[in-house]
């Protein structure tokens, strides 16, 4: 679970039912996610002992359930990152032959007005800092999605996050980065077609 952030250069955000959220959102990915990267890792903290803070483990469901999507997946609902294993999961990504590149996925609190709202930007993601967790910052790429209201017993308030919401911003989160890495896919085929048809 994170704070919302301070605006950051390069921020992307949209609201989970805008029209078009996919596609948009898939746009914003490609933005972002070098998903031509040898070593691309999701990492999807939270618990499935909180309706709030189930976020990140409920998208990570969802990709692992995505046949067509390759990349590794680290954070589910059977196997959640959080607070008790961050620290040791993360030690042992980094220490892959290949340096990873992370893209880091979780719930956070914000203003009433924001709730709904799924956030992208480079540079990592604080876990735990709602909920005045000191936890290692983690990620190239943060992804995050505002699930209910902060400043104010973020414990309580993540207990009576709807799980219906969470759900739905889950399933928003993966889809998108599924269409995302099939377009990027149709990219690089549409590039090497070209550039056979030159030579």
């Amino acid at each position: 679970m994170n704070s919302q952030a301070a605006i950051i250069k390069d921020t992307s955000t949209i609201y989970y039912k805008e029209t078009g959220v996919i596609w948009r959102l898939s746009n914003f990915f490609l933005e972002q996610i070098p998903f031509n990267h040898p070593n691309l890792v999701f990492c999807c903290i939270g618990t499935d002992r909180s309706t709030g803070d189930a976020l990140g483990p409920m998208t990570g469901s969802f990709l692992k359930q995505l046949l067509s999507f390759p990349f590794q997946i680290v954070g589910t609902l059977d196997k959640p990152l959080h607070a008790l294993n961050l620290e040791e999961i993360t030690h042992k990504l980094n220490s892959a032959p290949q340096k990873p590149y992370i893209i880091a996925i979780d719930a956070c609190l914000g203003n009433a007005n924001n709730i709904g709202q799924i956030i992208i930007h480079p540079g990592p993601l604080y876990p735990g800092k709602a909920v005045k967790k000191e936890l290692p910052p983690i990620g190239e790429v943060s992804i995050k999605a505002i699930v209910n209201i902060g400043g104010f017993m973020e414990y309580n308030v993540l207990q009576s996050t709807r799980l219906h919401l969470t759900y739905e911003m889950g399933q928003v989160i993966s889809r998108s980065l599924l269409l995302a890495w099939h377009r990027s896919n149709l990219k690089v085929m549409d590039k090497s077609n070209s550039n056979s048809n030159y030579n």
